[in-house]
């Protein structure tokens, strides 16, 4: 194919939906607990990235994929026969969200298109999230979406850790992964069912949650860096982490108001990240 319009995907391109939804201060206080954070009061703005925990949508068991996910179709592509992952994204933010109150979500897909890589055919959809409160733009995302033949998974980036600035070292138990994935209503088994995840996917156990990792890089520099002010937050995965074994979180400042952050362990570097803050 040699143009977007020649793609099987071009009729995807530029749908859209929207969901509107309550910040419940009941769920935020799930998120707190999961991990293990002082949740915010009501009114009071919702921390970085938490906002994976909502505008999921309420898709019945008979609704789900045999791999947990949402069944292929809607406005993304039907990619059947190929194992989902979320592959990294790009995260503006505006301004904070609040606990409390509605917000919306309007997702719009911007690009579908296959590629071939060293594991086979790749299909990349990437999407655009606008989170809107208040009838004011609060966060614009940029989500990566690939699916790929099922092959087996790299679990050695080959790549050493750098030396940090701050680092904090995480243990990625069943327990917590269970329950990032039932706040955020994910399905996917990789992250829960161990015989599904080492039987059907061919991983040695399960499977560390992107959005957690992303998660907990983010608060890592939060931590560090506690006068900072957040305005753009690039992720991308290179190769999963494995639970329980640990891994570090960690980061370094290398110019005014730009830091690189990374997540790995002795088998390297896992997920990069660039953020940009003032």
């Amino acid at each position: 194919m040699n143009s977007m319009t020649d793609s099987p995907y071009a009729a995807l391109i530029g749908r859209s939906e929207q969901t509107t939804e309550h910040l419940s201060a009941s769920l935020v206080k799930r998120i707190a607990a999961t991990l293990g954070e002082k949740p915010p009061a009501a009114g009071q703005a919702l921390p970085a990235l938490w906002h994976w925990a909502f505008f999921q949508p309420a898709v019945d068991e008979a609704g789900l994929g045999d791999d947990g996910h949402p069944a292929r179709g809607g406005i993304l592509p039907p990619a059947q026969n190929r194992n989902r992952m979320w592959a990294g994204g790009r995260v503006e933010f505006v301004q904070p969200l609040r606990v409390g109150a509605e917000a919306t979500r309007i997702t719009t897909v911007l690009k579908v298109e296959e590629k071939t890589g060293r594991s086979g055919s790749l299909l990349f959809a990437t999407l655009r999230h606008d989170y809107m409160q208040d009838g004011q733009l609060a966060i614009r995302e940029e989500q990566d979406i690939v699916y790929r033949d099922p092959t087996p998974p790299k679990l050695d980036s080959g790549e050493a850790l750098p030396l940090a600035g701050w680092q904090e070292s995480v243990t990625p138990t069943p327990t917590l992964l269970f329950r990032y994935s039932a706040v955020t209503f994910n399905g996917h088994r990789i992250h829960y069912d161990w015989p599904y995840v080492t039987e059907t996917e061919g991983y040695p156990s399960l499977v560390v949650q992107g959005p957690l990792i992303a998660t907990l890089n983010l608060r890592a520099f939060c931590r560090a860096n506690p006068q900072a002010n957040i305005r753009r937050f690039e992720y991308r995965g290179i190769r999963p982490l494995i639970s329980p074994q640990p891994f570090i979180v960690g980061g370094r400042l290398y110019a005014p108001g730009k830091a690189e952050l990374w997540a790995g362990n002795e088998a390297g570097i896992a997920q990069r990240a660039e953020l940009t803050f003032d």
